[in-house]
């Protein structure tokens, strides 16, 4: 009898379990494997399209021609051969610094690119790729005041009457207010005028990733980049992906792997940066 009853209150847990509604959680994690959700891998061949996220203002990895709305640089390059790879056409989708981690992870976009570098907060949104290209904060100044900054340490640099400029909001002010003590520190808002405003003699240095040092003392006679092969700082370079998709970042990996080894990344930056 005793057996009976704890059977019969077993088919009634049971039974209520079966009927509750799904957790929230549960319903935004459909099990992919039961083609309830897919992976990129498969929906972007099927789909003849690859959403590629980019702000179209970081020369050399990605910009935006005003003129006629068409995207390039070194990372708008790699993103046209990962598309081709996957059977598909790449449609670039404008972004922010701000917002490039949100519009992966939110499915606005299939991937990020365009200089992103790996940062903890934004590994917290997105995977990242492979990562493409080491890189770090360096000086970039006048070619006809570059005795004035001896080496190009801090010490050089980080004295009275100096002023630096950076781009607000990114990694650059982070560093510049970090380190800059005595020297005057200058916002500029826009990342494609910032460096006239050094040729114009209105600054005197901007500390910022070497790969853009590079670029902007080759489009700019006027601009030398200072040890851009010992930055700074250390940071990396990767493509954003979104989280979850393991199929589709590991197939992203081995493309930048192959891309990294088989010479064509360095041809894509040689275009830009030597």
């Amino acid at each position: 009898m005793k057996r009976a009853a704890t059977l019969s209150a077993l088919v009634c847990l049971l039974a209520v379990t079966a009927a509750a509604p799904a957790s929230p959680d549960a319903a935004r994690r459909p099990d992919r494997h039961q083609g309830t959700w897919g992976t990129l891998l498969d929906s972007v061949p099927k789909k003849g399209v690859l959403k590629v996220c980019t702000t179209g203002d970081y020369a050399p990895f990605t910009k935006l021609d005003p003129a006629d709305g068409t995207y390039s640089g070194v990372d708008i390059k790699m993103a046209q051969d990962l598309a081709k790879s996957l059977e598909a056409k790449p449609k670039f989708v404008a972004t922010t610094w701000a917002n490039l981690t949100e519009d992966v992870a939110a499915g606005r976009c299939d991937i990020g690119v365009g200089g992103v570098s790996i940062t903890l907060p934004r590994a917290r949104q997105v995977y990242f790729s492979e990562p493409t290209r080491e890189d770090g904060k360096t000086p970039v100044v006048r070619c006809a005041d570059k005795d004035k900054f001896g080496a190009g340490a801090l010490a050089d640099i980080d004295k009275p009457g100096t002023t630096v400029i950076v781009n607000p909001g990114g990694t650059n002010e982070q560093f510049a207010r970090a380190h800059i003590k005595k020297a005057t520190i200058k916002l500029h808002p826009e990342n494609t005028t910032i460096f006239q405003e050094i040729i114009d003699g209105r600054a005197d240095v901007m500390m910022t990733d070497a790969s853009e040092t590079l670029y902007q003392s080759k489009i700019h006679a006027e601009l030398c980049s200072l040890h851009p092969e010992k930055p700074f700082t250390f940071s990396e370079k990767a493509y954003a992906t979104p989280r979850g998709d393991d199929e589709f970042k590991e197939y992203v990996d081995q493309f930048v792997h192959l891309a990294k080894h088989d010479g064509t990344y360095a041809k894509y930056e040689a275009e830009w940066m030597k």
